[in-house]
């Protein structure tokens, strides 16, 4: 027999304690960091982002939104947010979409690495909603589109395992 579902479709084994996600503390902060290259795909994800957030009970005004120039920058950011002390939980939203070089891959790469490497010097969850596609709508379908909103998948994962983090404490 097995316990109640935890998350989308694990269960804890019989005998076993879950460490199950609550919700955030009602004052907890949330830092967003938004890349303005494709910005018209950007605005998407934070958008959702932004409204995940709220859902899980984040008011607005705990939300703080940096903007850097593109996909590269975002690991500096959220690890400077995220050294603050200020936020359970960082968020990191950009699309980097193939070109004709081997940019795309550089770019992709150095963008997942940095934010990893923050994410474990800090101990802070860091949300990764970074588009890697193929085109422009591709880009568009995944944010908001016909395969969701991945800013907003990012927001719930960072903000769920800062909950559940909590619990630790």
């Amino acid at each position: 027999m097995t316990a109640p579902a935890v998350g989308a479709g694990l269960s804890v084994p019989a005998g076993c304690q879950p460490l199950a996600p609550g919700e955030l503390s009602g004052d907890a902060r949330v830092a967003v960091v938004a890349s303005d290259y494709h910005a018209d795909v950007v605005q998407r994800l934070l958008d959702g982002a932004v409204d995940e957030l709220e859902r899980r009970g984040v008011a607005r005004d705990r939300v703080t939104v940096a903007i850097v120039p593109g996909a590269f920058e975002l690991g500096l950011a959220a690890r400077r947010l995220a050294d603050s002390g200020r936020y359970a939980a960082v968020v990191v939203l950009g699309c980097v979409i193939r070109g004709g070089t081997p940019h795309f891959d550089y770019v992709c790469s150095e963008a997942a690495r940095s934010v990893t490497l923050a994410q474990q010097a800090t101990g802070v969850p860091i949300g990764f909603g970074v588009l890697t596609c193929e085109n422009h709508q591709q880009a568009v379908d995944r944010s908001g589109g016909s395969e969701g909103n991945k800013g907003a998948e990012a927001a719930g994962a960072a903000a769920g395992l800062a909950a559940m983090l909590q619990g630790v404490q």
